[in-house]
């Protein structure tokens, strides 16, 4: 076998292995997770993303590597806006906590076969038509300038979400009390509960950050392994991050603009790929010191819009 169907090997039967321990040991039906459970939740996914770092660098190489924590790294930025949009779902449907655990891993599951989707045919785009990273570099540029530039209004609202019309409209929806279940019988017909609802909104609202976040790390490298192995790693382990940050989220009011450099730099970076090639752990070096610089300043400076009080 070649280092690449090794890698894949061993990140298979690592994922697999994780889930079960995770799902058995960590996670309970119907039981609130509590912010230790969360803590330890989050050690766990990014200690095995850490690992597996390990073991690309001593099968693949250190660019390889870097490449994937950079990607990691990328990806679990972006996923904090997956987040604070999750929390408004879950508020807007007043959802009971006890479902919380339950509702997120079937949508984490369902996203990570669309993103699966994108990325295979991102994937064989990239091979047939290698010009297409610069419309990918000219689309992450807009979208960090977007973001940067972002208002408060701006933000999203549940009750306008297409899945949520489509699904009401289309569907038999119930937004009766169903006591965690997914599917009830009325009147002998089948209807959906507003947790099969929300399911569906976290599953295409993670695809729609995906319309993000791919790209940003084809731009840090087109190598399946690394483009696959990144997404899954940080996808995974989003759920435990949810729980760790959902009473601080709001506390990182500068962390956008911290991801929208980052953006803006890889698709400068993509742009200019094919008159300066520049090393991988530069843009690794760029990534966590936005990153962690945009948490600092958040933590140590409060927008002057925000009410008084708010923490």
């Amino acid at each position: 076998m070649t280092p690449i169907q090794w890698t894949y090997l061993i990140f298979g039967i690592v994922i697999v292995l994780a889930l079960v321990f995770d799902l058995g040991l960590f996670s309970k039906k119907n039981t609130k997770t509590t912010l230790k459970t969360a803590f330890w939740q989050s050690i766990f996914w990014i200690g095995l993303a850490v690992l597996f770092f390990g073991f690309m660098w001593f099968e693949d190489g250190s660019e390889t590597a870097i490449n994937f924590m950079s990607a990691y790294l990328m990806e679990k930025s972006l996923s904090m806006d997956n987040i604070f949009v999750f929390i408004l779902i879950f508020s807007f449907f007043k959802i009971r906590e006890e479902h919380y655990s339950r509702v997120l891993l079937i949508g984490i599951l369902m996203a990570l076969v669309f993103r699966a989707v994108f990325i295979s045919v991102g994937v064989v785009l990239i091979s047939r038509f290698h010009w297409i990273l610069y419309i990918f570099g000219v689309f992450l540029l807009y979208t960090g300038i977007k973001m940067f530039t972002a208002k408060v209004s701006d933000e999203f609202k549940p009750e306008e979400n297409i899945v949520y019309r489509f699904m009401n409209k289309y569907l038999r929806v119930t937004h009766e009390e169903a006591n965690g279940k997914f599917v009830i019988r009325k009147n002998n017909k089948v209807y959906l509960t507003t947790l099969s609802l929300v399911v569906a909104m976290l599953a295409v609202t993670d695809v729609i950050f995906a319309l993000d976040s791919i790209p940003a790390v084809f731009a840090i490298s087109q190598q399946p392994v690394v483009v696959y192995t990144s997404n899954i790693f940080a996808v995974l382990g989003l759920r435990s991050l949810f729980f760790l940050l959902r009473g601080a989220v709001d506390k990182f009011d500068y962390l956008p603009q911290g991801i929208s450099i980052v953006l803006i730099f890889i698709g400068l970076k993509m742009l200019a790929e094919y008159f300066i090639h520049i090393p991988v752990y530069v843009s690794l070096i760029v990534i966590i010191l936005c990153l962690g610089g945009a948490i600092w300043y958040s933590l140590h400076h409060q927008k002057k819009e925000m009410p008084e009080g708010k923490a």
